[in-house]
């Protein structure tokens, strides 16, 4: 269960070791069972506190405890760690409390292994379960080894049609090679994993995972939107009024004629279905997008001049 010590004792977490002990004596001498008399939740309540303070008094398990928190530690140390080494009595005779009352654990008990006592208490045990091994010898399952996430650069060609690469990765420290199978649609910053190719753990259990990040080199003709390709295409003012047909190179290798109506407006978007990027799971695919930016003339010749002046007077 977790336990927050430091409210259990009333303190504040950068409390010293002189704070800590005077709070500790304070609550020794209100619940101890020898004031209590029987009372079962308040011998429980002395018990929490007692359990508080051999693990904040003790440098080096109160750094583990601030280190992972009341929750992991509960889970990772057992009573019998938290009160290795710690001699109640000594400290209950300190604060007043007899040794024939007080609560403490005698050292018979400590050198057999058996379950320690909470004297006074009618012969209940003052905490079952005792078994563990020591502080800083906890149980502690396999651990999964590290991940690693490795960005690979990929053309748009690349993402479109998928490819295969040789990658280096440091595996613990040393230079591994391995060889990687992009599929088609691996976008920018979408990631696929390779199982058990991460790190290995540091204790028998199982290796991370491998992921690698899709990092998109930049296309001088194509600009990418998720699974949607955009070009640029610039056309004459001539074509963009009388309309025409282009003749488009898509992404993946394919020529397409793209008929471009006529009136048709500046950055109008023309669209080719299916000529994008592939979707990784599924058939599905984006679109090609031809964005039209039209050329205007900064400067026009005479004869220029007065055919737009001829066509100026019908109302264009």
């Amino acid at each position: 269960m977790a336990e927050d010590y430091y409210k259990i004792l009333g303190i504040d977490k950068k409390a010293g070791a002189s704070q800590i002990k005077k709070a500790y004596r304070k609550l020794a001498l209100q619940y101890h069972p020898d004031k209590t008399k029987g009372d079962k939740p308040l011998e429980e309540k002395f018990k929490k506190i007692s359990e508080a303070y051999a693990v904040l008094s003790n440098p080096e398990k109160r750094n583990q405890y601030d280190t992972y928190g009341s929750a992991d530690f509960g889970q990772r140390f057992s009573q019998e760690d938290i009160f290795r080494n710690f001699d109640m009595g000594d400290i209950l005779k300190e604060f007043g409390f007899g040794g024939s009352r007080g609560g403490g654990f005698s050292s018979s008990q400590r050198r057999s292994g058996q379950s320690r006592g909470f004297s006074g208490m009618g012969g209940n045990s003052f905490f079952n379960n005792m078994g563990g091994q020591g502080f800083g010898q906890q149980k502690q399952p396999p651990m999964k080894g590290k991940d690693i996430e490795y960005e690979l650069p990929l053309t748009l060609k690349e993402i479109i049609n998928g490819t295969k690469k040789t990658i280096t990765i440091n595996q613990g420290g040393t230079a591994k090679a391995i060889e990687v199978k992009i599929p088609k649609g691996l976008i920018q910053n979408k990631k696929i994993r390779l199982a058990g190719k991460g790190n290995l753990s540091p204790n028998q259990g199982p290796p991370g995972n491998l992921y690698i990040k899709s990092i998109l080199i930049p296309s001088k003709e194509y600009t990418i939107e998720g699974n949607d390709v955009l070009l640029s295409k610039q056309i004459l003012l001539t074509q963009a009024l009388l309309g025409d047909t282009l003749e488009i190179l898509t992404p993946d290798a394919k020529t397409i004629n793209l008929k471009i109506p006529a009136g048709t407006n500046p950055r109008a978007k023309m669209r080719i279905p299916g000529h994008g990027i592939p979707q990784m799971k599924g058939n599905g695919c984006g679109d090609l997008f031809v964005v039209i930016n039209i050329a205007m003339p900064k400067k026009l010749t005479e004869k220029q001049k007065e055919l737009i002046q001829q066509l100026e007077k019908t109302g264009l």
